[in-house]
């Protein structure tokens, strides 16, 4: 059964929190296209990590420099929010020992997410773009819902492209 870990900024926390439903066979907001009866996840941890202290101390890594930093909280650029959700993604599944990462951060721009595993890494933007230092607050859970959505969409590509052994996914 593969193991998944999150490391969740923007999105805080409701990647795992979907993927731990799907896992226990509840019904929650993502509706999968996959038969949860015909994959067996388990979710190790999923973690909240918005400031630059928490990549430091959970996931044991030096991130990279953000653009600015409000009351503690790392923003970067569309470019660097790629980066690092890669990072994220492959630190916290090294963390956990999961089979799978996923990373997630935005600050300036649709925000990126990331989806990690021993050999492969894949990362996608968001369709909302926004602005962690200016956009209002609709805007931004806007761009958290997209993030979420683009994640578990992006975990599910991840499960379909045969990435785990053979006894993981033989009935996709």
């Amino acid at each position: 059964m593969p193991t998944i870990s999150t490391a969740e900024c923007f999105t805080h926390g409701k990647v795992a929190n979907e993927l731990h439903a799907f896992a226990r066979g509840y019904p929650h907001e993502y509706l999968f296209s996959i038969d949860r009866k015909k994959v067996d996840i388990s979710v190790v941890a999923g973690m909240f990590i918005p400031t630059l202290t928490g990549v430091r101390t959970l996931l044991h890594f030096e991130p990279l420099e953000p653009r600015l930093v409000i009351d503690t909280v790392k923003v970067y650029e569309q470019d660097q929010d790629c980066i690092m959700a890669c990072r994220m993604a492959e630190a916290v599944m090294r963390v956990t020992g999961a089979d799978i990462g996923i990373g997630t951060t935005a600050g300036i721009g649709k925000g990126a997410v990331a989806i990690a595993s021993q050999d492969k890494i894949y990362s996608k933007v968001t369709r909302i773009d926004a602005d962690f230092r200016t956009s209002d607050a609709k805007k931004l859970m806007q761009r958290e819902k997209s993030g979420v959505f683009t994640a578990l969409r992006l975990f599910e590509e991840f499960l379909l492209e045969g990435e785990f052994p053979d006894s993981y996914n033989k009935y996709i």
